[in-house]
């Protein structure tokens, strides 16, 4: 069963790196992407960076969807900024409230990222479509699960297209978000993320700073590993294909996977699900 695909990755600070996920990208497109997404660090830090990216992607022919966040933002610099991506050919923004970087005070004049989404409505019009973020296990910083399942619905109704889940490995929490989103009258797809298993201290490092629930059992058995990277690899294939399975017979929108600028679990990933086109 096909299944909409896309990739995220985050902008090289080196030239080796940029060299490192062009091929990269290169291998990924053998799946047929339905677009590729590029982050933006805290407070526009890799502005310069995420839009080379971009740039790059739509000059090899596949649609990119710039990350945007607005936190500390004036609506000025937005307004340019978003009028900049348009003239590039960006079709498709991840709309995100973001972080500032330490040391910054609050300011700007955006607080929410449904604030965003409601200022690009009104300057753009249909020009982009809207991708939004949702956490299926609660946003770190929200108060209750129901405050983030409305703040989500506050996002959709400012006029989100579809929306990308934070990483999880528990499918049953995707299924209760999603219902419970629908109850509240949210229509729009929502696509889960997915993060392939192939470093764990990352993983857990990653999963401790955004919320993301690593079941014990999985922790467990990553941890009796230790140093066994071979293991660590197949153990996480495993369960991130098993995931994926589990998603899309159940009708999941599409997939959506954080590579981390790596290809080789990605498209490992895809073949065991006969995801990859024939050559």
């Amino acid at each position: 069963m096909a299944v909409p695909l896309s990739f995220e990755f985050f902008p090289p600070k080196t030239p080796e790196g940029a060299d490192k996920l062009r091929a990269v990208r290169q291998r990924l497109y053998a799946a047929r992407p339905q677009f590729c997404s590029v982050t933006y660090g805290a407070g526009g830090s890799t502005q310069e960076g995420t839009f080379a990216t971009v740039a790059e992607i739509l000059a090899e022919g596949v649609p990119a969807a710039a990350h945007f966040s607005c936190i500390g933002a004036t609506r000025a610099r937005v307004r340019a900024q978003l009028a900049e991506l348009q003239a590039m050919g960006v079709r498709r923004l991840v709309a995100l409230r973001g972080d500032l970087p330490s040391g910054y005070g609050l300011g700007g004049e955006f607080t929410y990222a449904s604030d965003l989404v409601a200022f690009i409505r009104a300057e753009f019009d249909r020009a982009f479509h809207i991708e939004v973020a949702a956490y299926p296990e609660m946003h770190p910083q929200a108060r209750s699960p129901q405050a983030d399942l409305q703040a989500f619905a506050t996002k959709v109704r400012a006029g989100a297209d579809s929306a990308i889940t934070q990483y999880f490995f528990n499918s049953d929490a995707y299924f209760r978000f999603v219902d419970e989103a629908e109850a509240l009258g949210v229509d729009i797809p929502i696509v889960p993320g997915i993060m392939p298993i192939t470093n764990a201290s990352q993983l857990m490092r990653f999963s401790d700073a955004c919320g993301a629930e690593i079941p014990r059992w999985i922790r467990l058995r990553l941890q009796s590993f230790g140093d066994d990277v071979a293991s660590i690899r197949a153990f996480g294939l495993d369960v991130v294909t098993d995931l994926c399975d589990q998603l899309r017979t159940a009708g999941a929108p599409g997939l959506h996977f954080y590579t981390m600028n790596q290809a080789d679990a990605v498209l490992t990933i895809l073949q065991r699900l006969d995801l990859m086109p024939l050559s």
